[in-house]
């Protein structure tokens, strides 16, 4: 029994043996694959890319090869890297990587005037109103007393110049889509006490999805529609490219302040440009983030991964790990990306070509019936390639951004208060929290919104609006509490000017009930 039960056993290590070597050769092989097949993708990309650059006028060549040399950098990464993270290598943050708003010191009053001869205020402005129904910049869209975000980030800046008696310029990044309408609307501003200074991010070809290839064929022929703006993770070589960094560098100024236009509560901060100026681990990069509620379960976070400090966006997270993620008890913050960083920091990761910033594959369907993808990047995600890099943890009022009419409906209300082109939350709201507003699908669209109310609502006391269907306002409307309209499918509700609705239900026979 002995022998034959030796016998056995030594076959079945064998066989195990066996199996495990088999596994092993398979998963080599498969590498190998891969990396063969990756090596022929970047192969033939460079092939595609070199044909496409024989179709530029001669007037271009050298804008055209700089363009597709920082694409062809980009899908190299893509095809060098994964895109999801080793969730095991994930690590909270440490004490003291995020200093709370509340303990920054006050800039001196004899400091300010210094302080703000060395800041560059930049607005990220690629981004086009489509989603929310409207042609051209989204920058250009009333967001209240028919002032545009482009006009209230002029006043805010204007009225920094002249309280301090200093120059803060304004630098604009547009993107191929917004730049020759920015360029004409920059005139009205001639009077504007603002040095204004504009520049273009990049043009990167889309890449067919199933053969990894550019679905433009010819530079020449203005299909818009096969190009994209990489993400504003782009800013730090398109700023270096444009000329302007180093114009700022040799005028003496040393920090940017780096945000999304339509983010109306990232203004100049005195404190925090104080703390980046005065503080012994000279940060060189600072990352403004906020607690995150039930509405921002999407948003990048901070976290340390192998040891370095990482922003974390959802579309890097394994899909098993995805709830976990949205968890707003494990990760209590999120990136509003309002980003403070050292110009000559800037210069120094550029020109080394440090920047290791994560490729984000972003999914999309052309209208002509083709799968794209398109690799971009998230300018937070730079964050690890700076020297002190940390994140100060403000005040939600810092982050104001408008994505859809609801968020617009909030800004153009009584909730909100502006002088000199800077929001505040209204004095006479009892909670400094904002409501929450759900839109029907009616509203998507600003022409449509604006249609919908005759008067803006009093929303002072409101805690929670959602609005389903055929809804329209009357003047003088006020909602508190929690309200809920519901118009059923054929039926159209109207509210009558001067109606209060507090805690109610609105159905579709206008039966108004207790909530």
């Amino acid at each position: 029994m002995s022998a034959r039960k030796e016998l056995f056993n030594s076959a079945k290590k064998e066989l195990f043996n066996s199996a495990k070597k088999d596994r092993r050769e398979e998963e080599e092989s498969s590498e190998e694959w891969i990396s063969s097949t990756k090596k022929e993708a970047y192969g033939a990309m460079e092939h595609e890319l070199s044909k496409l650059l024989e179709t530029s006028p001669p007037s271009k060549a050298e804008f055209w090869k700089k363009e597709l040399d920082g694409f062809k950098h980009l899908f190299m990464r893509f095809l060098r890297t994964k895109t999801a993270v080793d969730w095991k290598k994930i690590d909270l943050l440490s004490e003291g990587i995020v200093t709370p708003y509340n303990e920054l010191n006050h800039a001196a009053d004899s400091e300010i005037q210094n302080l703000l001869n060395k800041l560059v205020v930049v607005k990220l402005n690629g981004g086009l109103g489509t989603s929310m129904g409207c042609k051209g910049p989204k920058s250009v869209i009333s967001v209240r007393n028919d002032l545009t975000f482009l006009d209230l980030t002029m006043q805010q800046i204007q009225y920094l110049n002249r309280t301090y008696n200093v120059n803060v310029p304004l630098v604009l990044m547009n993107s191929f889509n917004t730049d020759d309408d920015t360029l004409k609307l920059l005139k009205k501003y001639a009077n504007v006490r603002v040095e204004v200074h504009s520049f273009c991010q990049s043009r990167y070809p889309r890449i067919n999805k199933e053969s990894l290839m550019p679905v433009s064929k010819d530079l020449q022929n203005g299909d818009l529609d096969a190009w994209y703006p990489p993400g504003h993770g782009n800013f730090y070589e398109a700023f270096n490219n444009s000329g302007l960094l180093d114009k700022f560098i040799n005028a003496g100024k040393k920090y940017i302040f780096l945000s999304n236009i339509d983010n109306l509560g990232a203004t100049v901060d005195l404190n925090i440009l104080n703390y980046i100026h005065t503080d012994p681990k000279h940060p060189e990069f600072v990352m403004e983030v906020t607690d995150k509620t039930r509405a921002d379960v999407k948003g990048g976070t901070l976290v340390l991964y192998e040891g370095r400090l990482m922003l974390l966006e959802i579309a890097q997270v394994p899909k098993d790990y995805v709830d976990e993620f949205k968890s707003v008890n494990k990760f209590r913050i999120f990136n509003t990306n309002n980003i403070w960083a050292d110009l000559n920091a800037i210069k120094r990761v550029v020109e080394k070509k440090e920047l290791e910033m994560e490729v984000i594959v972003n999914p999309k369907h052309l209208d002509r019936g083709i799968d794209v993808i398109q690799l971009e990047t998230a300018a937070g995600a730079a964050i690890k390639n700076f020297k002190g890099a940390c994140g100060i943890n403000v005040p939600r009022s810092r982050f104001l951004p408008v994505k859809k009419t609801s968020d617009l409906l909030l800004l153009m209300s009584n909730l909100y208060d502006i002088d000199n082109g800077i929001l505040s939350l209204s004095s006479l709201r009892s909670f400094p929290t904002t409501p929450l507003i759900k839109l029907g699908s009616s509203f998507d669209k600003v022409n449509e919104f604006m249609k919908r109310f005759q008067g803006i609502p009093d929303l002072l006391e409101l805690d929670h609006l959602t609005v389903s269907g055929d809804v329209w306002f009357g003047k003088d409307v006020v909602l508190k509490g929690t309200v809920i309209i519901i118009a059923n499918h054929g039926d159209r509700i109207d509210i009558p000017p001067g109606t209060l609705l507090e805690n109610k239900i609105v159905s579709g026979n206008l039966r108004i009930l207790d909530h």
